[in-house]
């Protein structure tokens, strides 16, 4: 397993989210496994995991806070190792939702945590981003400075409990159709991550019933150059779709991480194979 200690990478990225000195991650603490966020009441919690468990490749499961309420221990412990860690300010931003609307982003839940929150913590596909690099496809998201493009599509989610709708999001990243096998096998092994594309080329775009690739749902627009195609992985913030369509079955508020503002697990890319993803 990897470690952690007051000045380790992940450490000191959760630092700088706290602070508010970064906002998006990508790039961010190379090597490391980043996470998307769910936060909701504690009688929806199980209703919640069965959604992940059914739903491995959008939604997939690397940890949860291990007491409701208490916004300091995660499970497994190998996730978050340094004892110092708030799951209600190490993310860099975070969303407000109530009965399924999108209410405001935040800089923290310190004010308005309960004691019978549960949080989750769901793979993202930023922790394959420094494997692409190193096979020289750096996302063009990253040498651009924007916010990845995400995008609502048809993909339905299998129902569990109260969440009975929603559809998968996916993210987009640009590449020539020739390096898309490489994509394809450099991504393959993260499935704790979302794993490999789900679909590539501009026939895709009309299959996954995207309206515009150049009006993402959220993140920016991507600059798209001669030849290159668009590429879609599963996105972490499908979850957030599925409490968008709970709508009144939840009412109490919910929270979520800003798209492209995520954790810095402790986990790493050795890790991939003991979490048996």
């Amino acid at each position: 397993m990897s470690s952690s200690s007051s000045s380790s990478p992940s450490y000191e990225a959760r630092l700088l989210s706290r602070t508010n000195l970064i906002t998006n991650t990508s790039g961010i603490a190379p090597g490391y496994l980043q996470a998307n966020l769910l936060i909701l009441p504690s009688k929806h919690a199980d209703d919640f995991h069965n959604l992940c468990l059914r739903n491995p490749v959008p939604c997939p499961l690397l940890g949860r806070t291990t007491t409701p309420g208490n916004p300091h221990l995660v499970e497994p412990p190998s996730c978050i190792q340094n004892a110092d860690f708030d799951i209600r300010t190490d993310f860099p931003k975070y969303r407000v939702y109530q009965h399924g609307q999108y209410l405001s982003t935040r800089n923290d839940l310190l004010d308005i945590w309960r004691d019978d929150y549960v949080g989750f913590l769901i793979g993202c596909s930023f922790s394959f981003e420094d494997a692409l690099t190193s096979a020289g496809l750096q996302p063009r998201h990253q040498k651009t400075g924007r916010i990845v493009a995400m995008y609502r599509s048809n993909i339905p989610l299998l129902p569990a409990g109260i969440f009975t709708g929603g559809s998968c999001i996916v993210s987009m990243r640009p590449y020539r159709p020739e390096d898309i096998e490489t994509a394809r096998n450099v991504t393959r092994p993260y499935l704790a991550t979302h794993g490999e594309p789900v679909a590539w080329g501009w026939e895709a775009v009309e299959k996954l019933g995207i309206r515009d690739i150049n009006s993402p749902d959220f993140g920016e627009p991507q600059v798209m150059e001669e030849g290159e195609v668009p590429v879609f992985w599963a996105c972490g913030v499908t979850p957030q779709m599925a409490v968008e369509c709970a709508g009144d079955k939840i009412d109490d508020l919910v929270f979520a991480h800003e798209p492209g503002h995520m954790l810095v697990t402790d986990l790493t890319a050795d890790d991939l194979q003991s979490l048996g993803k």
